[in-house]
């Protein structure tokens, strides 16, 4: 599609309402020029604040501005704090480290070994929204996805 997809089309993309066809076909076309406009500016009028979206940095997460100051949001309005801090030291993290709690989401043979790996979900102090899960090896540290270039 040459000129881009139109923002409805992008609104449909995030809120999850589109078929997989027009999803697959929207991930292997270019990228219109536009798009991260676009996707902010769709963001931004879903969330229920006011605060200037600065980037998107994962569904229900996001940078933005406050004062003058840049930083991590839910988007229920939980503020995480600085952006360039990890966020996820401030969430709410659920591990799962026994055959028990695997087998809750990986019943029988599909679960992994809790001696080997364990699943952090990471969730928000604010709405209990699942904001990310991390498969690790027992006992390493969170995760600092990026510091986005925001200067």
């Amino acid at each position: 599609m040459a000129e881009g997809y139109p923002k409805e089309t992008i609104r449909d993309l995030i809120e999850g309402r589109l078929p997989w066809a027009t999803v697959k076909e929207i991930m292997s076309s270019r990228k219109d020029p536009d798009r991260f406009a676009t996707v902010v500016q769709i963001e931004q009028e879903r969330v229920p604040w006011s605060e200037k979206i600065l980037l998107p940095l994962a569904e229900h997460l996001y940078v933005v501005e406050k004062h003058g100051a840049k930083i991590v949001k839910a988007f229920c309005g939980h503020e995480f704090g600085d952006y360039r801090e990890n966020w996820k030291e401030k969430a709410l993290v659920y591990v799962r480290d026994t055959r028990e709690k695997m087998n809750e989401i990986f019943p029988g043979p599909r679960a992994c070994d809790p001696g080997k790996m364990h699943l952090r979900e990471l969730i928000c102090p604010g709405c209990g929204e699942l904001l990310e899960v991390e498969a690790v090896p027992p006992g390493f540290p969170l995760i600092f996805d990026f510091v986005p270039d925001l200067d």
